[in-house]
């Protein structure tokens, strides 16, 4: 009867697990005004350039880390832009990459995107895109404004797929079933 109950309530913890692991974003965001977001066209899809690309945005990013609102980014934008400019070229030049940067602050089309518990719906945004030569490969972006671009007290861009969390709970039941077990018990739930 005592294996039973245990069983029983191992089950349920799997089932709850699974749901908080699968819960959808809580939070819609109601209107696209007051967001500002970064849009890094790497040059092409070389190794080299989506390095370089990220290199860039590292340089980027730390430069909004004094903005309180909308307008504080979208002002720093219009009136530094030459700094902007200036930061990417530099890493660009310290690589030893001979094609130019463009800004340009406008509207730009993003698909739907979670951060934390609020989903940024697909739609059309205010951003600063920053263009690396031809800009023909693939790009990488995040929220300016309000702050979600997640960056380390130094600076450094986090990237929100590569965050891992621990829970008490899961490394438990992965020691009383192995990990293995429970993976295929998340696999076939889901």
């Amino acid at each position: 009867m005592k294996k039973r109950l245990f069983a029983g309530l191992i089950l349920i913890c799997f089932a709850v697990i699974g749901f908080l692991k699968s819960a959808p974003a809580q939070s819609v965001l109601a209107s696209n005004e007051g967001v500002l977001r970064l849009h890094v066209i790497a040059a092409s899809d070389s190794e080299a350039d989506q390095s370089v690309k990220l290199q860039v945005r590292d340089a980027i990013l730390p430069l909004f880390s004094k903005a309180e609102s909308y307008e504080d980014a979208r002002t720093f934008l219009l009136s530094h832009g030459h700094e902007i400019q200036s930061a990417a070229e530099a890493v660009l030049k310290e690589r030893g990459f001979d094609y130019g940067v463009q800004l340009s602050l406008g509207t730009e089309t993003f698909p739907d995107r979670v951060y934390g518990d609020l989903l940024f719906p697909a739609g059309s945004y205010d951003a600063l895109c920053v263009r690396l030569g031809p800009a023909e490969g693939h790009n990488w972006w995040c929220v300016l404004f309000p702050p979600l671009c997640i960056v380390t007290e130094d600076g450094r861009p986090v990237d929100l797929d590569e965050i891992e969390t621990e829970s008490w709970i899961w490394n438990w039941l992965k020691s009383l079933f192995g990990e293995d077990a429970c993976e295929d018990f998340f696999k076939k739930a889901n």
